[in-house]
């Protein structure tokens, strides 16, 4: 059995991970070992940002977890795919960077977190950040993050603005700025018409640091302890078992779904569950793998065969992604450096609301069972989520074996709240298609959600097939009380050397896409780390 000892030892090479692993080992009187489960981050379907469309259905890089049955979704699994490479999700997801409402972080402070409002936490997203319009009050330039406008846009986003401006919907040139409602542009993750997931951003370009140690291939199965302080872990890699020795702290960075996991197996968790797994309890804390959630998503498709523009799956669109690849290849531009999700929209679903409560995602082509079933032909498909949902689930142990996926309930749709905003949400979806600037495209809503005309065929279809759209948070979520797993400093309660640092944390969930938000939790904690805080 091989032992290696380090200053920080960091689970995890996802958004989170990878930003400790490069602002710590930036020091280079402390050693750094970052432990990944998955590969390197080299292929180019994560490099080439249309790539990720396709990796729903090759596996590549990707857990591919599975919920278990959710009553609110008829009974059905729900599919939960993270990233399982260099980088994370961040290496596979659609690039989309938002940070929130300002009320989020309100709301998080108000909670008994001090140091997490909105004036806290703007300036580690402005750090993060290498925004390409800029650096103002709203926007960071030359932070690692690279943040751009889609370098070759196809034609349908503005047309989806102009669409739900004719449904009343106001034009926002920068959901960044000072306000996020309204419909518009997003702005992505890349940089030079590549990826930029947080492993390019904060770990490719410290890979020479003699005090940076990268694993990939490494299996983090249990948490080292003396007593209830965390001295390292133990992990496979290669099918040898392996322990990694910290001096200073543990840095828990696997995700919502397997930070809770990895400290249920290591004895960390509600007691009574832990000794009916057969593990024993170092430290009974009832609310780890607690008050996960997740933004609740469905997507409504239009068939518009007519419209060829739109990525399809047809001879034509074979010829077009051909030419992409060459231009891609050639030049990094062209139709390939899409995010597909282009364009969208922050509303409110009911005037009375406070602020924005739903969130749209437009398409620009047909995407069913997150890309796993092929639809050909050619049509583009919306999105719409619950950004504050009610409902709340849990992450649990299968089994005692380390090697086995979580058990994961995020109990969708629990909540009838959070049922009642899709039908008004997915009524504001069809008002907005039905425009003029869509309508005219001659396109024809997919059957499956066509036949949805009335109230209970419409929950019907919504409870058919709405699921995640990739946002699971909460799970070793951070306050001051015994429904809490993290401090405002993001240390375990009642252990010693021991941080959870990753969208687990975060005790609601922000209003869009969570990676910003990630990214900067991390930024944060990298600062408390330095700081001895």
């Amino acid at each position: 059995m091989a032992i290696g000892m380090f200053d920080y030892v960091i689970v995890g090479a996802g958004a989170a991970g990878c930003v400790l692993a490069g602002r710590l080992s930036a020091n280079p009187a402390v050693t750094v070992c970052l432990v990944e489960a998955g590969g390197p981050d080299r292929s180019a379907l994560i490099q080439c940002p249309a790539g990720f469309a396709l990796m729903a259905q090759v596996r590549q890089a990707n857990w591919a977890f599975e919920t278990v049955p959710q009553s609110g979704l008829g009974g059905r699994r729900g599919y939960q795919p993270r990233g399982k490479v260099l980088g994370g999700s961040t290496s596979v997801n659609a690039m989309i960077y938002i940070r929130g409402q300002r009320d989020d972080y309100e709301r998080w402070a108000a909670a008994g977190n001090t140091g997490w409002g909105w004036d806290d936490v703007l300036p580690y997203f402005l750090k993060a950040e290498d925004n390409s319009r800029g650096a103002d009050a709203w926007h960071g330039r030359g932070g690692p993050l690279a943040v751009t406008d889609l370098p070759c846009p196809n034609r349908f986003g503005p047309i989806f603005v102009e669409a739900a401006r004719q449904a009343g919907i106001a034009g926002n040139p920068d959901f960044n700025g000072e306000h996020q409602e309204g419909a518009g542009m997003y702005q992505v993750m890349q940089r030079g018409g590549e990826r930029c997931s947080a492993a390019k951003a904060y770990l490719t370009p410290h890979l020479g640091r003699p005090n940076l140690t990268v694993l990939t291939g490494a299996r983090t199965t249990r948490l080292l302890l003396e007593g209830r302080r965390a001295t390292g872990v133990e992990l496979v890699e290669g099918g040898t078992r392996r322990e990694l020795h910290a001096r200073r702290e543990v840095l828990v960075c696997a995700g919502a779904l397997q930070s809770p996991q990895l400290l249920l197996l290591s004895g960390i968790g509600p007691g009574a569950e832990l000794q009916a797994q057969g593990i024993g309890v170092v430290h009974d804390l009832p609310a780890v793998g607690r008050h996960l959630h997740d933004h609740p998503d469905l997507t409504l498709v239009v068939e518009a065969p007519r419209a060829r523009d739109l990525f399809g799956i047809s001879p034509l669109g074979a010829w077009h992604a051909l030419q992409g690849v060459l231009d891609w290849r050639r030049r990094r531009s062209g139709i390939l450096t899409t995010n597909f999700a282009e364009a969208g929209a922050f509303v409110r679903s009911r005037p009375e609301e406070p602020r924005p409560d739903l969130q749209l995602h437009f398409v620009i082509g047909k995407l069913v069972d997150h890309g796993r079933t092929t639809l050909f032909g050619h049509g583009y498909s919306c999105h719409v989520c619950v950004l504050q949902p009610a409902s709340r689930g849990r992450v649990t142990l299968a089994g005692p074996d380390p090697l086995a996926a979580p058990a994961i309930d995020p109990g969708f749709l629990a909540e009838r709240e959070d049922l009642e905003r899709l039908k008004r949400g997915f009524a504001l979806v069809r008002k907005i298609l039905a425009q003029p600037a869509l309508a005219t495209i001659g396109g024809r809503e997919r059957a499956a959600s066509a036949a949805a005309t009335d109230d209970a065929s419409i929950e019907a279809y919504i409870r058919g097939h709405a699921d995640t759209i990739y946002h699971p948070v909460g799970s070793c979520r951070m306050g001051p009380g015994a429904d809490a797993v993290v401090d405002a400093r993001l240390r375990v309660h009642g252990m010693e050397a021991l941080r959870v640092v990753d969208a687990s944390v975060m005790p609601n969930i922000v209003s869009g896409n969570t990676t910003a938000p990630t990214v900067m939790i991390a930024e944060r904690a990298a600062d408390f780390i330095e700081r001895r805080t």
